[in-house]
């Protein structure tokens, strides 16, 4: 069944379209994620430019997670508080994205800066991932350590980089979490998480989830629920200035993602807490891998169409 999408201009399968929003939407209850890291790639992959796909994931992402965030309220396990400092920051960050993402527009040059950013980006975070997840497998399974000395080195160095943020100013503490750190650092932090979601249609949730954990050092079970918290806002303050700056919100397409995105987030919330945490970081490093390499082959291979006519504004 094919639907016609106004502002992408081109028709796509709708139930293409809604098995990636369901797919999307598993990602973002399992691990906190928005799921635009898998969206924004296989949107470009059916067709749609990469401006579009961008924009609109950013959308589709709000309601992925606040699908996911509700499950979440419900056990209890979101730090409001953190997730305001982590909003105020996101604002700032995705704002400025926006800037930049309307530069390239008119540069000429947004396909390419988001073609080679996932491609730099799901690289290096897949490889790490699966390196991590190799490594835990085969301790747990043959007993077996790996670099004990260097990794003991590297522990210490990363000590003393904690002990500096201790020292920052604007200490706040945080009740939720039983923390207490510096404002300056959740800010910090989620105006970098704020561009991508600008710049590459993320939630970014694949970056902080682990930056909450190492060096917000958060409880592991209140990390996934705040990190949805906080995607909501950034996301959405993303797509509005993207539908009135850029004119790249296909809200057809969008409407399409987030009924199967909304289904897909209270599944993937449920099956969090039952799949094995390790086989599925293995997996969705696979997974970010396998991505990676598709887009790295796109950015090599003659296009279907070498000529795009458009209408300037």
């Amino acid at each position: 069944m094919q639907i016609y999408l106004p502002i992408a201009e081109i028709p796509v399968n709708v139930l293409v379209i809604l098995m990636l929003g369901l797919a999307t939407g598993l990602l973002a209850g399992m691990f906190g994620i928005g799921g635009g890291f898998l969206a924004t790639p296989f949107l470009m992959f059916i067709g749609i430019s990469p401006a579009i796909a961008v924009s609109t994931s950013a959308n589709q992402i709000i309601s992925a997670s606040a699908s996911g965030l509700l499950a979440h309220l419900r056990k209890g396990n979101v730090d409001i508080k953190m997730g305001i400092f982590l909003m105020i920051g996101g604002f700032i960050g995705s704002t400025l994205g926006v800037s930049i993402f309307r530069i390239l527009q008119k540069a000429g040059q947004i396909d390419i800066v988001v073609g080679i950013t996932y491609v730099l980006f799901l690289g290096s975070i897949g490889v790490l991932m699966l390196i991590e997840s190799v490594k835990v497998i085969v301790k747990r399974k043959y007993d077996l350590s790996f670099e004990e000395e260097a990794k003991t080195n590297e522990n210490l160095r990363f000590q003393k980089f904690l002990n500096k943020l201790d020292n920052l100013p604007f200490k706040v503490f945080f009740p939720k979490s039983s923390i207490s750190i510096s404002a300056l650092v959740p800010i910090i932090l989620s105006i970098g998480i704020g561009i991508l979601v600008a710049l590459m249609g993320i939630g970014g949730g694949f970056l902080m989830i682990p930056a909450m954990i190492y060096i917000l050092r958060m409880p592991s079970n209140i990390v996934v629920g705040t990190s949805l918290f906080q995607i909501i806002f950034i996301a959405s303050n993303t797509t509005f200035l993207q539908a009135i700056t850029n004119h790249t919100v296909d809200i057809v397409l969008a409407f399409l993602m987030i009924v199967s995105s909304a289904i897909g987030a209270q599944i993937g919330t449920r099956l969090g807490y039952k799949i094995n945490a390790d086989k599925m970081r293995t997996f969705l490093a696979l997974l970010l891998l396998a991505v990676c390499l598709k887009m790295f082959w796109n950015l090599f291979t003659t296009p279907a169409g070498l000529y795009v006519i458009e209408i300037l504004k």
